[in-house]
Parts: C-alpha cells; structure tokens; sequence
C-alpha cells in the first residue's frame, strides 16, 4: 500500500509537470535574389485589311528578336505563346486587329534586368506593348533552404521560451509540440518596383514556427 501511493503520487506529480509548457513563435528570414525571369510580351496591329494588321504583327515579332538577340539572349529564350483576331465593322468599313504574345524566359537575372530597364527601346521600333506586358522574377529553390529556416526559427523560438523560462524561475525542456507554418516570399524592403512582389528579383523569404515547450 504503501509503495502504491509513492507510486500513484509521483505519477501525480509528472503529470502535474507535463501540464507546465510555453507556447512561443520563432522567426526565421532570408534574404534571396531570383533565379528565373519570365516576360510575357503582348502587343497588336490594327488596320482595315488582314493582311496589312498582320504584316505589322510580323514586323513587330522581328523587331522584339532583333531586341533580345542584340541583348546577348539564345534565340530558344523568346518563344510566341498565342495570337488572336477581332475585327469590328464601322461604317461599313472592317477593321482587323491582330493580337499577338511572346515570352521570354531565362535564368540569366541581370540579363533580364538589363532588358526591363531597356524596354523603350521596343517602342521606339514601332511595337506597341500592351498592358500586362511585364518582367516576373521568380525564387524556385525554396526546398533548398526550407531546412535550415525551420531549423533557425526552431532556434529562434527555445530563444524566447528560454527567456519567459529565466522571468519565471524555471527551465526549458524539450519540444511537446511543434507547427510549421507557411513560407512567404514577398519583395525585400516592400520594394514592389510598381507592380508587385514578382515585379523585383529581390525577395525575403520568412516562416514561421509555433513551438510547444515542457519547462521543467
């Protein structure tokens, strides 16, 4: 009987300490720069007979190669992507508008940049860019990193649990429980360069963990 109640009272007791934990957030950030560059190019010519809106499409396409390829970029870097035609009657007369896109795509980044701040020089050729037409810088090694950042905001978070831990009088123990949250990748510093995040190749990435911890 005796050693029953010793027994029954210290399995009390661990139960007791198994309640006593923190719930903290670690922080973990880096900053990355792009490794893919994707620029869809829209652009069109109106005329009142196919065959003149189409002829200006085909120079404009010239025009967009002589641009990329006076860049330094392969010719297999910018491919068509689509075309359409609408036309519309006014008056009796018909007029032909020829859509036509292009992308480029590349992991040359500072190549790319040079080509966004350079883009004028597209229109001073005659070819008229369409809303949308936009450079997008994208981050694809993210699994790269992901175990280090978790491994860092982990750190980050017995930091902080070790602090309320010092304010409390007691101990950190090990991890009850722990929650990954999302990775972000926004534009670094909010520079957005008018568009948004995907419109500059420098990006933070950011997760954050929530972390159960006993104390002891």
């Amino acid at each position: 009987m005796v050693a029953g109640g010793y027994l029954l009272g210290d399995g009390l007791t661990r139960m007791k300490m198994a309640e006593r934990s923190v719930t903290v957030r670690g922080l973990a950030e880096r900053e990355v720069t792009a490794d893919l560059a994707t620029w869809t190019i829209s652009y069109s010519a109106t005329a009142t007979d196919m065959a003149s809106a189409q002829a200006s499409v085909d120079a404009n396409t010239a025009a967009i190669r002589t641009f990329f390829d006076g860049l330094g970029f392969p010719e297999d870097a910018i491919q068509p992507t689509g075309a359409n035609v609408s036309s519309y009657s006014n008056n009796g007369v018909m007029t032909y508008t020829v859509r036509q896109r292009m992308a480029l795509r590349t992991t040359d980044i500072e190549r790319a940049q040079r080509a966004v701040r350079q883009q004028a020089d597209l229109v001073r050729r005659g070819v008229l860019l369409e809303e949308g037409s936009g450079m997008s810088y994208t981050f694809t090694r993210l699994n790269d990193i992901k175990p280090e950042m978790v491994a860092e905001a982990t750190r980050d978070a017995r930091a902080s649990a070790e602090q309320f831990a010092e304010d409390s009088a007691t101990e950190v123990g090990g991890i009850r429980s722990a929650t990954q949250g999302y990775f972000e990748i926004a534009a670094r510093d909010g520079d957005t360069g008018g568009w948004g995040s995907a419109d500059t190749p420098f990006k933070t990435v950011r997760v954050v963990t929530t972390v159960d911890f006993y104390l002891e």
